[in-house]
C-alpha cells in the first residue's frame, strides 16, 4: 500500500465536474483529501472507480447551505486542512432567477452564504499553524454586470469580493488566497445552456489551473478567457450594456 506522506486537502463541493478533476490532481501529488458534498452517494462511486488508491479520499457529507451544521462539520475532520478549495456551484437562468425566489435564494446560499460560512471557520481557526492556501472557484460572470446573467453574476462578484478582502486579511500569516476567475466549464451544471462550443473549457484544465495556482490572487484559466477578462475590465458602462 502506498504512504501518504502529502497535504491535508479539503475539498468542499466536490461532486462538481471541476472538483473530481482536482481530486484526481491532488492525489496524484500524493495528498490526502477529504471530499465533502451532499452527494455521497455519487463521490464515493468516483472514488471506488476513479482513485487508484481510495484510502487517500475520504467522503464526507457537506451542505454547503446548512450554515448551522459547518461548525461541526469542521470539527469532526479527520485532519485540518492545509489546502482548502471551494468549488460548489448551482445555477438557474437569468429568465428563472428573476421570476423564482427559491431558484435565486439558492444560488446567494451556495456561492455566497455557505462560502462565507465555511471559509470564515476555517480561516479563523487560530490552532491550524498549517493552513496555507485557500482557493475559491469563481466565475468571470462576477466581472461586470450583463442583463444575460446578472443575478448569478452577482453572486459571484459577492465571492470574488469575500476572497480579494480575506486575502489581505490572512496575508499576515502568509496564507494564500486565490479566486479561480473561470468561463464557460463543460459540464452538468452548464450542459442546459446554450454555449459557444469555442469558449468551453474542459473541468480538466480548469481543475489544473486550480492545482497549480501560482501566488498572485485573480487567476483566469485560457487565453481567450483572459482577453475577455480584460475586456470587460476596461468597457465602458455604455458598451457593457450592448453585450448579451
Amino acid at each position: 500500500m502506498q504512504t501518504i506522506t502529502g497535504k491535508q486537502v479539503l475539498v468542499l463541493g466536490a461532486n462538481s465536474d471541476v472538483a473530481k478533476e482536482a481530486i484526481k490532481l491532488y492525489v496524484a501529488q500524493g495528498h490526502q483529501v477529504v471530499a465533502a458534498s451532499r452527494s455521497t452517494n455519487e463521490l464515493n462511486r468516483f472514488v471506488a472507480t476513479q482513485i487508484p488508491v481510495p484510502a487517500q479520499v475520504e467522503v464526507r457529507y457537506f451542505d454547503a447551505t446548512d450554515f448551522d451544521t459547518h461548525q461541526a462539520f469542521y470539527d469532526n475532520l479527520p485532519a485540518k486542512p492545509q489546502i482548502v478549495l471551494y468549488a460548489a456551484g448551482f445555477q438557474v437562468t437569468n429568465d428563472e432567477a428573476l421570476v423564482s425566489w427559491p431558484g435565486t435564494f439558492q444560488m446567494m446560499k451556495v456561492h455566497y452564504g455557505g462560502a462565507v460560512s465555511i471559509l470564515n471557520i476555517i480561516a479563523m481557526d487560530a490552532s491550524n499553524q498549517k493552513l496555507e492556501r485557500i482557493i475559491g472557484l469563481s466565475s468571470l460572470s462576477g466581472v461586470r454586470g450583463r442583463k444575460s446573467n446578472f443575478v448569478y453574476g452577482s453572486t459571484k462578484a459577492a465571492f470574488t469580493t469575500y476572497l480579494a478582502g480575506l486575502r489581505q486579511y490572512l496575508s499576515t500569516r502568509k496564507i494564500t488566497v486565490n479566486a479561480i476567475v473561470a468561463g464557460y466549464i463543460r459540464s452538468k451544471m452548464t450542459a442546459h445552456l446554450d454555449l459557444p462550443e469555442s469558449l468551453l473549457l474542459e473541468p480538466s484544465y480548469i481543475a489544473n489551473a486550480i492545482v497549480h495556482a501560482p501566488k498572485r490572487f485573480t487567476i483566469v484559466p485560457g487565453f481567450k478567457w483572459k482577453i475577455i477578462y480584460n475586456i470587460l475590465q476596461l468597457l465602458p458602462e455604455s458598451l457593457v450594456a450592448k453585450l448579451p
